[in-house]
């Protein structure tokens, strides 16, 4: 029986030639990848002028122990361990109490000592020598005078003289103690703060004098300012007015922090990245370096126009010597490389954190001041979702550094849309009134949903006013009939993501959209409770209501890990939205068409998949595929026009009989493909679609592709034989993420797989919509995955030579 000619085959040969033609290489954002070798090789650099001893020397006598605390803490941050050799070797030499004996600018060196003992994370071994020195730092704080709450270069006390340079470095050590277990006094925080209060000058910036002579403010002192008046915030919650029963003020809110909102508003009027504003002796690094912590501890990604961490790491990465991999600043110490380049190293790996949660700001603007938002009312509890990514943040199932940032709407709207708001994979919003937004802004939050974003929310203050609000915005987002937020029962996997959770006494609402719960909303002021929580906890707290701390931060954990599946995106490879090609969109028929089969099991659960995957090979091999969605049913006639059916779901289906014929005819006289996938491993699409090939063929069944398989080889695109795939562990142990060979399963016929399909989920990672408990493979391998499969059903049914493969 001779095979139909389908009039997909000329336009596909000419197509698949151009491909071999072209000598495209894979895509690839390169942003990513530039930033981590430029890290890499700062980093080589580092270790190759390490001394035998340990430790790292510049020409400037008794600074050895301050040097090689930076460079220690720059290996940590980079993604060197503590048992790598020149971490190691490093800490030992940090360890030594005859070697690292600092008799010199003590108030740098202890603080930078804390700074890499606490990077190290091994608390059995530093938890007494961080401790005691803790204390010579708080001993060595000026208590007297106006220069009181700041430090000098000598902790001996026998001076009043201080500066904001010293004063910085102290509050960074302390901050670092506390967080290793180190216990602090109150009253030294105070000190500190009223002491940064005082040094700000009247344009809201800082210079290095603290004293009645201080000069201009400049760049490198205003950072420091924020970060060490953000720290002494975090450091200083009050438990004041929570009742016996544990309940917290939730209502009252906190007053504005205006001294720090001063200092953020003169670096965003004065940023710079190719020198330190304001400053006439240069110190560049140590201002780059300063601004990666003002925006990590304010939660801010931008200071005015200026997105900090691109700016900065484009110009770092243009700054580095193109042979050693070093980088040099401007200004005494920091002019020698090694210096400079544990602060570049710094600010590149420590900036590059992972984002795990948006906090959105949105409200009226104040046309007076370039459209700031008026009033606080999105952000009652300023620390709330910082603290509960600090909790997070190296958590043994977490990535080791995670941030947070405020998500500002209408700068989005203006500027960077979905893409901005993709830089994190969970937005989380609050109030106490409605929520009221553009019709712009609604527009941009229902793409967002659409590109895979997660929306969590909760009121502040327990306000009805802000859940009705929510409510109404939902309907507005959501297509028509599915805002409607239901309440989460026992069995959905947010009660077991994390924490063991009980729905009874947690209540949860949701949307599920396409693949997963895209929206779960609390009716509790989760917010308040984050506030209070910290490491630094006060003396004597209400056990009551460190319960209810727990149990809020549970709430908040495990909706995240739902979310995320705990694998946040890293910041310059975050997820974008996917390229809408227009001009392909407006062709009938493109050079490549897929169609996507219609049932009744969710055909189209993942609708954005199928548009991904085309997208997809349009990017990485050139082939002009049709981003049209078509979609057709099993029996229409028309299926014989396209080289690879797709099809996915998440339910049972039904096929009839005429159009099981059907699909066979495909599949031996058209030599089509069908390619499938169970959206998140459902069980019920699983166990339908092997009825429905059974049906098909009795005397065949799906079969493991071995590994080996040329599909997965760079012959059909590139090399996949090792994929990471999200896979239950069952019981309460909920999912792992696993590097293993790809589970992929097909039917036979003439010698080519016709029929192929992936049990773990494909299509839900296509447009990033697939959850914690989505059993499948992950985002980006499985694009990998997809575009393989498709080039082999096109190239393999063509019979064409293995040239006309573009290679990665």
């Amino acid at each position: 029986m001779s095979r139909q000619q389908p009039t997909w085959r000329a336009r596909l040969i000419i197509g698949l030639t151009l491909i071999a033609m072209s000598g495209h290489t894979w895509a690839a954002d390169l942003s990513g990848p530039a930033v981590k070798e430029a890290i890499e090789r700062g980093r080589r650099f580092l270790v190759s002028q390490q001394a035998a001893k340990g430790y790292w020397d510049v020409d400037k006598p008794g600074f050895r122990v301050g040097i090689t605390s930076l460079a220690v803490m720059a290996l940590i941050n980079s993604g060197m361990s503590p048992q790598d050799v020149p971490v190691k070797r490093g800490l030992a030499y940090l360890r030594d109490d005859e070697e690292s004996a600092v008799k010199q600018y003590e108030t740098y060196q202890i603080s930078l000592q804390i700074m890499a003992l606490a990077a190290a994370k091994e608390p059995g071994i530093d938890a007494r020598r961080v401790s005691r020195l803790a204390d010579l730092l708080e001993n060595g704080q000026i208590k007297r005078g106006e220069t009181s709450g700041g430090w000098d270069y000598s902790l001996s006390g026998g001076s009043l003289r201080t500066d904001c340079s010293n004063s910085q470095f102290a509050v960074l050590g302390l901050r670092e103690a506390v967080e290793a277990g180190a216990v602090v006094s109150p009253e030294t925080w105070k000190r500190a703060r009223e002491y940064w209060e005082r040094a700000q000058n009247g344009d809201g910036g800082w210079n290095y004098d603290a004293g009645a002579n201080k000069g201009p403010s400049y760049g490198s002192m205003t950072v420091a300012g924020i970060s060490s008046l953000v720290i002494c915030e975090q450091m200083l919650r009050s438990d004041a007015g929570v009742a016996p029963d544990g309940t917290p003020p939730c209502c009252q809110g906190t007053e504005p922090n205006e001294p720090l909102a001063r200092g953020i508003r003169w670096l965003s009027q004065s940023f710079a990245v190719g020198h330190n504003p304001g400053a006439r002796n240069g110190w560049l690094m140590y201002y780059i370096y300063g601004v990666e912590r003002a925006g990590r501890l304010s939660g801010l990604r931008f200071f005015g126009e200026h997105d900090w961490y691109r700016s900065g790491a484009a110009y770092l990465l243009a700054l580095q010597n193109g042979v050693t991999g070093h980088w040099v600043g401007a200004g005494d110490v920091e002019s020698h490389p090694v210096v400079g380049t544990s602060m570049a190293l710094l600010f590149l790996s420590k900036g590059l954190a992972p984002v795990l949660i948006n906090k959105l700001k949105y409200g009226p603007r104040d046309p007076q001041r370039k459209n700031e938002v008026l009033g606080n009312d999105w952000n009652r509890h300023r620390r709330d979702v910082r603290n509960l990514v600090d909790l997070i943040s190296g958590s043994p199932k977490w990535p080791k550094l995670l941030t947070s940032q405020d998500l500002d709407l209408a700068r989005a709207v203006d500027g960077g849309g979905v893409d901005v708001m993709l830089q994190a994979p969970v937005l989380f919003i609050t109030g106490e009134e409605a929520p009221v937004l553009r019709p712009e802004e609604v527009k941009l939050m229902k793409e967002y949903l659409q590109e895979g974003g997660f929306i969590f929310a909760s009121p502040t203050c327990t306000s009805t006013k802000f859940e009705a609000g929510f409510r109404t915005l939902l309907q507005q987002i959501m297509p028509p009939g599915e805002g409607e937020l239901k309440r989460l029962t026992q069995d959905h996997p947010v009660f077991r993501s994390e924490h063991p959770l009980q729905a009874e006494s947690t209540p949860l609402f949701g949307i599920d959209y396409g693949c997963r719960t895209s929206v779960i909303y609390s009716p509790e002021d989760l917010g308040c409770l984050w506030d209070y929580w910290s490491r630094a906890e006060p003396p004597g707290r209400n056990v009551n209501l460190k319960v209810r701390i727990i149990r809020s931060t549970q709430i908040g954990v495990n909706v995240l890990a739902y979310a995320t599946g705990r694998e946040p995106p890293t910041k310059p490879d975050a997820p974008q939205k996917t390229a809408e090609n227009t001009e392909l969109d407006n062709v009938e028929r493109g050079l490549l068409q897929i169609a996507q089969i219609r049932h009744d099991g969710g055909w189209n659960s993942a609708p954005r998949a199928l548009r991904r995957l085309l997208q997809s090979l349009n990017d990485t091999v050139a082939l002009s595929a049709s981003t049209k969605a078509i979609d057709l049913e099993m029996s229409d006639p028309n299926i014989f026009q396209y080289p690879v059916l797709y099809m996915h779901g998440r339910n049972a289906f039904t096929v009839k009989e005429a159009d099981r014929e059907q699909i066979r005819q495909y599949l031996e006289r058209a030599g089509g493909v069908l390619v499938v996938d169970s959206c998140c491993g459902a069980k019920l699409f699983d166990k339908s679609f092997r009825e429905f090939v059974n049906s098909l063929y009795r005397d065949k069944k799906l079969q493991k592709v071995a590994a080996d398989h040329e599909l997965f080889t760079e012959k059909f695109g590139r090399d996949i034989r090792r994929l990471k795939r999200r896979v239950s562990e069952g019981g309460d142990s909920g999912f792992v993420v696993r590097e293993a060979e790809p589970f992929i399963e097909a039917l036979e016929i003439d010698g080519r797989l016709a029929v192929i399909y992936s049990k773990y989920d494909i299509s839900c990672a296509l447009e990033r919509q697939s959850a914690g408990n989505c059993e499948g493979y992950l985002p980006e391998d499985a694009v990998k995955l997809a575009t393989n499969i498709i080039q082999y059903a096109l190239l393999e049914e063509l019979r064409l030579a293995p040239a006309a493969v573009a290679k990665p």
